[in-house]
């Protein structure tokens, strides 16, 4: 039986604009585009639009972020807020707000600059941007899996040739390749004279092997400073999982271990100072009660600084209770890596940005090809950054085709 989101049919063999890819990118592109009266035709290769959107915030959708301007450009880096610019000027976080609000999709502001839906339904947002194409006109077809791109923009697929004089290739980068984001976009640009990016998974959950770390499994940490040298700093949720360690701290950080070598630094407690640690744990009955942390962590803490949680703090050697607080402050645990493209929510690399239009999203290679969202090498933290940037460039090409 159809659901919401197939959209069954015959393939047209012409348009103005072929979209590959009906994720959020390619699904805002088409609704602008066919506002504009353009003829559009939206393949996607999943039986299913919006995939990735379904699947995102444990279904709930966390859709943009409260962030604007300069700080909203410098959460995607030096040279991806610098890209993203002009894009984000013309679509910004509550102008998707605004739309999704007409389109019946209501939002509110969570914690650390987060929007939901306020139904919680990421299915919701799904909808509710395929409808907004399909009103506007757009042609959506699914189950279309494109083969090949080739040269002239002839969209070769398993039922059959599309030609077009303008294409944009929407198809998302590596992360989550169950949801059908599996490469296929870097092979058909590259081979068109485009630069690749090393693609490496983005936040992802870190594995860390101490087995007293797994044992922690489901602690979470509400606010915790996570960083690595000068390369990232992060003030996040930190999750010990049954491999790791996972949530937005965690997370935000991951991609630097697929680009080198790298030191991971947790901060526990980033209000207390070390001194007022050291003041707290020298006085206290029992050295793991003088942590405002969950038991066990506050246990296991203590072990890495070498002395027993039950330990009074005056008997507790000046040395013991230093490791301790370095234990809290700075612990540096050794991460063997990160858990991959499977359980990545976005893809770093792809797409050379100095090969893309900021303005337009065409490329400056094949005239009349296009590029919008993950594919684009480009991504942003945890917290509704990176559907900001698909919504952005994809409307952006969606004003441009």
């Amino acid at each position: 039986m159809k659901t919401a989101l197939e959209c069954p049919g015959p393939l047209p063999s012409a348009a103005d604009v072929v979209i590959l890819g009906a994720g959020a990118a390619g699904l805002w592109a088409a609704g602008t585009a066919a506002a504009r009266g353009r003829n559009v035709l939206l393949l996607e290769k999943n039986p299913r639009v919006g995939v990735k959107i379904l699947a995102s915030g444990g279904t709930h959708c966390n859709v943009t972020t409260t962030l604007e301007g300069a700080a909203l450009q410098d959460a995607f880096g030096r040279d991806g807020g610098r890209f993203l610019a002009p894009s984000l000027r013309r679509l910004g976080p509550t102008d998707v707000r605004r739309e999704l609000d007409a389109l019946g999709v209501p939002t509110d502001e969570g914690p650390w600059e987060k929007v939901w839906p306020r139904s919680r339904k990421a299915s919701d947002v799904a909808q509710a941007l395929l409808r907004r194409a399909l009103d506007a006109g757009a042609t959506v077809r699914t189950d279309v899996a494109v083969l090949d791109l080739s040269p002239g923009l002839v969209v070769r697929t398993k039922r059959g040739d599309v030609q077009a004089p303008k294409v944009l290739v929407t198809v998302g980068g590596k992360s989550y390749p169950k949801s059908g984001t599996t490469g296929d976009g870097y092979r058909w640009l590259e081979a068109l004279g485009h630069t690749i990016v090393k693609p490496v998974p983005a936040l992802a959950p870190l594995v860390v092997e101490l087995p007293w770390v797994r044992a922690l499994a489901g602690i979470a940490i509400p606010d915790a400073r996570v960083w690595i040298d000068r390369r990232a700093d992060r003030r996040r949720p930190l999750l010990f999982t049954h491999t790791g360690l996972s949530g937005p701290g965690a997370m935000d950080v991951s991609r630097w271990f697929e680009l080198g070598p790298a030191e991971l630094h947790v901060d526990f407690l980033p209000d207390a100072s070390e001194e007022e640690l050291r003041t707290a744990i020298a006085s206290a009955r029992r050295i793991a009660r003088a942590l405002p942390l969950p038991a066990r962590l506050a246990e296991a803490l203590c072990e890495v600084g070498g002395a027993r949680g039950d330990q009074p703090g005056p008997e507790t050697s000046k040395a013991h209770r230093h490791a301790l607080v370095q234990a809290v402050k700075r612990w540096s645990p050794p991460v063997a890596g990160t858990r991959g493209f499977d359980h990545a929510e976005v893809t770093a690399g792809g797409v050379a940005l100095d090969e893309i239009d900021p303005a337009t999203m065409e490329s400056k290679i094949v005239k009349g090809l296009y590029v919008a969202g993950e594919i684009l090498d480009v991504d942003g933290p945890i917290g509704g950054f990176n559907f900001q940037s698909a919504f952005s460039t994809g409307h952006a090409a969606g004003l441009a085709v």
